[in-house]
């Protein structure tokens, strides 16, 4: 499979399933797209999502209530037109129904009671870390959700501060390139920003403390 990054702005994911692992699926879309969650009941985090709760957006996860049996899944895609179609019910058969009925309609799909190998057109949400605007995402193929949340918890101590220094070394990057500086020039000095410790250590005490700190990393490299 090769990882992408999909913008589901403006656009429907449809959850069939209304428990522990659809409450997670959905919490992973409602700030990105509109969240539908089909199911004959919810998982209390549904309700609270559904109810702002958390904090999010108001109405970002519309909850159905209501049991479709495999036959009717079709329909239930047709009417709602989704992005993305995510089959988290504990009925395999119903399960099986949404990874046909979305295939067959070239929608992307997302089916939680499987593992390993995939159709195409089907697809594995991967656990993330952010900070600020930097993203990254983890996956196993599916096959271990348990160890691809342990390596997220890792990498989480490992990144943080990366927002402050994309957006450093993205205002460096512009400032050296309004100044001519030659290409080579450039790369070289932003290369050394980002894997500079004192950098690093100086956005922890401050963005000015940071930006200090690479001014003498960049003057080292223009000087050269």
């Amino acid at each position: 499979m090769t990882p992408l990054y999909h913008d589901l702005s403006g656009e429907t994911v449809v959850v069939f399933g209304g428990g522990s692992v659809g409450a997670r699926k959905a919490r992973g879309f409602d700030e990105a797209a509109r969240v539908v969650v089909v199911s004959p009941a919810f998982d209390e985090r549904l309700l609270s999502l559904a109810a702002g709760g958390d904090g999010d957006r108001d109405g970002a996860v519309e909850l159905v209530r209501a049991a479709p049996e495999a036959g009717g899944v079709a329909e239930w895609i047709d009417r709602l037109a989704p992005a993305l179609a995510v089959a988290a019910t504990d009925d395999a058969a119903v399960n099986a129904a949404v990874e046909s009925a979305a295939l067959d309609r070239g929608i992307l799909v997302n089916r939680t009671d499987v593992s390993g190998g995939r159709d195409p057109g089907s697809v594995v949400v991967p656990a993330t870390v952010e900070d600020d605007q930097v993203t990254v995402a983890l996956s196993t193929g599916g096959t271990s959700p348990a160890l691809a949340k342990a390596l997220r918890e890792r990498i989480e101590a490992e990144i943080e501060g990366a927002g402050a220094m994309a957006a450093l070394s993205g205002e460096i990057r512009e400032e050296l390139k309004a100044a001519d500086v030659p290409p080579e020039k450039r790369r070289e000095a932003v290369r050394r920003v980002v894997r500079s410790r004192g950098v690093w250590k100086g956005l922890q005490k401050g963005r000015s403390y940071g930006r200090q700190e690479a001014d003498t990393v960049i003057e080292e490299v223009l000087d050269r």
